[in-house]
């Protein structure tokens, strides 16, 4: 027969061992959140940095192996897809040896449209700045090189782009040939910020490397002054540009394939 205190004192105990049992739960998930905490932000600074320091803005299959490399990505929240479903058609794989013939006018205006899922992105280029690289994207877009084509590549942390051009979709992709640098000490890079609404070449950290991957810039991004600045994005489209960024991208690390589905179904360079 159980006495009222020996109940009493067993029921104290119980409740003791309850209270203990939580307490080392609760320490244990502690530690484990800031071990996740401490290693995502390891991983965002090692990864900005070497986003800054190494070129990320590269393609023809060049990557950036030292972000992320010990730590694997935290899932994240999908932020819901503001854009539409792609139009229907495939993208082209055809590439060409050599950079096509110099035939762009200087002295007259040019405009890129590029109709994409989420929105008209309307650009304004720089034919007398960057002749080569305006006559390469009107060569490519009246070849239908880039409809269908993803934008890849969004970044979130550090700088502030989204990257397109690569039929692939991989960040590998070009157009078989390269083009040289040019508008380097364009005057509105100052200080080493690719302002919000340049148009920009991707390289692969090389001379002379740009193919057909081009960043839009969507907030100020310091960058070193090696890609080629050749267009400027238009009010309207950088509200689309806004659209793409809020939506995030798949990682949550800062670097990854855009949330949102960025697809060009047309691009038309237009002289005028």
């Amino acid at each position: 027969m159980v006495s009222q205190e020996q109940r009493r004192r067993q029921l104290a105990r119980e409740k003791f061992l309850r209270q203990q049992e939580r307490r080392t739960t609760a320490r244990r998930k502690a530690r484990m959140r800031n071990s996740v905490i401490a290693s995502v932000l390891g991983v965002v600074i090692i990864g900005s940095l070497a986003l800054y320091t190494t070129g990320v803005l590269k393609d023809d299959g060049t990557k950036n192996e030292n972000a992320g490399a010990e730590v694997s990505p935290t899932p994240t929240s999908k932020a819901p897809d503001p854009c539409e479903k792609p139009a229907d058609g495939k993208v082209k794989t055809a590439t060409w040896k050599k950079e096509p013939e110099l035939t762009v006018d200087k002295s007259a205006k040019y405009t890129m449209k590029l109709a994409t899922t989420c929105g008209d992105i309307d650009i304004d280029l720089k034919a007398s700045a960057a002749p080569h690289t305006v006559n390469s994207f009107d060569f490519l877009a009246g070849k239908g090189y880039f409809d269908h084509s993803k934008c890849h590549r969004l970044t979130t942390n550090g700088i502030y782009v989204l990257q397109c051009g690569d039929p692939t979709g991989t960040g590998t992709g070009g157009p078989g040939y390269t083009i040289p640098d040019e508008n380097l000490k364009d005057k509105s890079l100052k200080d080493n910020i690719y302002p919000a609404g340049t148009v920009a070449m991707a390289n692969t950290g090389q001379k002379n490397s740009g193919g057909s991957q081009f960043f839009l810039v969507y907030q100020d991004s310091q960058l070193p002054p090696s890609y080629t600045p050749f267009g400027t994005v238009s009010e309207s489209g950088m509200k689309v540009l806004k659209k793409i960024a809020d939506a995030g991208e798949s990682t949550g690390q800062g670097d990854g394939a855009p949330n949102a589905t960025v697809v060009i179904n047309k691009a038309t360079v237009t002289k005028s």
